[in-house]
């Protein structure tokens, strides 16, 4: 084997790899956004786990990829070890399928005539021209992705053909044969194939070029056993190393992977080997072919996984002897670690974890605003620090969410997930902005406090009347938010104008007491501080409210809609500016 048969092998095995690499991305996309929400919705029980494990991977041609999201899935709080661990299973046997794709190298091997056209040479040549027209020709994204995973399975053809030819002439190669044979000894045999999974960080590639070696006709059946369970273990070094930094139960979910495949081996190796030695199995000498590999291959995983399954909670807890508990954070950080790096392969996964922590921090700047409210004639040290701590946390998830969905950005997005990751980047700043007014009414309550400044009767029931109007209008806005109510978030622009006008009046008002001398300026710039922020918290409710409105009709013109609603009067604007009217009066 010269120095061209070297670099022949080299590139068949990039061609191999990037030909499965592209086939699987693109399976995934045509599959659509949503089968990963499916993979961790519907795996309530390790059966369906198992089986949707299977599933998936088989579209997306690889466990490692599979397993790696379900680590982020615990990581995240979206799934428990236990469900983690079936899922984790259905991947690997799921890998095998790529196994049985490669098969088709052998299809209409030495045909003629018409029979020719059956040949991989031909049915290759012919995936590729059609993949390469969908994917130049097309304007449909589904249609340009369908001609990838052509061309990507042409490629990865080509590349086997490449391997296979590259490796024919070792056939008659004494040495070659020789160094073979001694990994028909099981311990080596792992060995070889743990090291080489390992480096090349795919299992499915590296059973695909134990087939191309089989054209030598020097792999055996008791060569090939012990080389694809080390395959089996070796595939696990990636999950393994994705879960660096993950939470306690990501790191138990990714050595799953790595005990489910181990013990598989153990168990099925003492199994196999001990009737060996009592029976002498006759087929251990039998030559493999490609066919012969998928068989073992998906054979071997099919029996590890049935072996084990029975035995997912005592893995669970054999994971938690292993990987111990450590401290965690509040819940805000539980919030952060749902904005898991490892989903932005994933949008749909990405997004949806967006969404429910914005709904978070929408949640807490509600709280903090109410508890803000609540130090205005009731104020405590402890209170006003409760106010300041939660604004600092509101600030981290700002900072949070807008980097991470900045990220998804950059991801290919439909339409429906454009439009959210849209809305949610248009209304964190107004959510950070409302809890940012909650600090400076707690400072005013402060002062109040401090100062021992006491409103007139009258200012104290008009100020009740305005901080229950903004109470009303900030629970609509993040009531609305949160179960994304078109209809809900159409009420906040008229009770927002109230609000306004509200504060006008007060503003005349005061000035009137004032000049009779019921009020100090002392008063004064207090309750102007008051009244000023508590208006800027309904414009960002109104702002909130705006978003939600124009991007569910695919449009994002703020000025426009402020202007069509309060003019035109539409979609029941004066009903509830009516309603509102009579519910809040000075």
């Amino acid at each position: 084997m010269g120095i061209s048969n070297v670099l022949e092998l080299l590139g068949g095995v990039a061609l191999f790899l990037f030909g499965m690499s592209l086939m699987g991305d693109n399976l995934k996309k045509v599959a659509g956004n949503k089968l990963e929400l499916i993979l961790f919705r519907l795996s309530s029980t390790p059966l369906k786990g198992i089986l949707l494990g299977t599933g998936v991977t088989a579209v997306i041609q690889s466990s490692s990829a599979t397993s790696v999201m379900v680590v982020g899935f615990v990581n995240s709080g979206m799934m428990k070890v236990r469900q983690a661990i079936g899922v984790v299973m259905g991947a690997i046997i799921g890998t095998s399928i790529t196994g049985w794709i490669i098969c088709l190298s052998d299809l209409g091997g030495g045909a003629n005539g018409w029979l020719e056209l059956l040949s991989t040479d031909t049915l290759t040549a012919i995936i590729a021209v059609i993949g390469i027209v969908l994917h130049t020709f097309s304007h449909s994204s589904t249609k340009k992705h369908a001609g990838e995973i052509l061309l990507g399975f042409a490629v990865l053809m080509f590349g086997m053909k490449a391997m296979s030819g590259a490796v024919y002439e070792l056939r008659s190669s004494e040495t070659f044969i020789n160094m073979l044979t001694t990994f028909s000894n099981p311990l080596l045999g792992i060995l070889l194939g743990l090291i080489f999974t390992s480096v090349i960080q795919s299992a499915s590639a590296a059973v695909g070029i134990l087939q191309a070696l089989s054209v030598t006709g020097a792999i055996r059946f008791d060569i090939a056993l012990p080389i694809i369970m080390g395959i089996a273990i070796g595939a696990a070094v990636p999950v393994l190393l994705s879960a660096l930094g993950a939470s306690s139960d990501g790191k138990r979910t990714a050595l799953s992977y790595l005990m489910v495949d181990t013990l598989g081996v153990i168990v099925f190796s003492a199994i196999f080997y001990t009737f060996n030695a009592i029976v002498d199995f006759s087929f251990m000498s039998m030559t493999m072919t490609t066919v012969g590999l998928a068989l073992l291959n998906t054979v071997f995983r099919f029996a590890i996984v049935i072996l084990l399954a029975p035995f997912i909670p005592q893995l669970e807890k054999l994971g938690r002897l292993i990987i111990r508990d450590k401290a965690t954070g509040g819940e805000e950080l539980q919030d952060f670690e749902r904005l898991e790096e490892r989903f932005l392969d994933h949008p749909a996964l990405a997004v949806e974890q967006s969404r429910l922590t914005v709904n978070s921090m929408a949640q807490k700047a509600e709280r903090n605003l109410f508890d803000a409210f609540s130090l205005i004639g009731n104020y405590s040290e402890d209170g006003f620090e409760h106010v300041n701590h939660l604004e600092d946390i509101i600030d981290k998830y700002e900072d949070k969410l807008g980097t991470y969905l900045v990220h998804i950005t950059s991801r290919e997005l439909n339409s429906e997930l454009n439009g959210a990751v849209g809305k949610y980047l248009h209304t964190i700043n107004d959510f950070e902005r409302i809890s940012d007014h909650s600090l400076n009414i707690a400072e005013c309550a402060k002062e109040l406090y401090d100062k021992e400044i006491v409103f007139s009767e009258q200012g104290k029931n008009e100020l009740h009347v305005l901080i229950s109007a903004v109470s009303e209008i900030v629970d609509t806005t993040v009531d609305a938010f949160v179960r994304n109510d078109i209809e809900g978030a159409y009420r906040v622009e008229p009770l927002e104008e109230l609000i306004d006008n509200l504060c006008d009046e007060m503003k005349m008002h005061h000035i009137d007491r004032l000049q009779k001398g019921i009020c100090t300026l002392n008063h004064g710039f207090v309750f102007n501080d008051l009244l000023t922020n508590l208006e800027r918290v309904s414009d960002h409710c109104s702002n909130i409210a705006i978003a939600m409105i124009e991007l569910e009709s695919e449009s994002f013109d703020a000025h426009e809609y402020i202007n069509s609603l309060v003019q035109v009067r539409s979609h029941c604007f004066d009903e509830y500016y009516a309603e509102y009217s009579k519910k809040y009066v000075l």
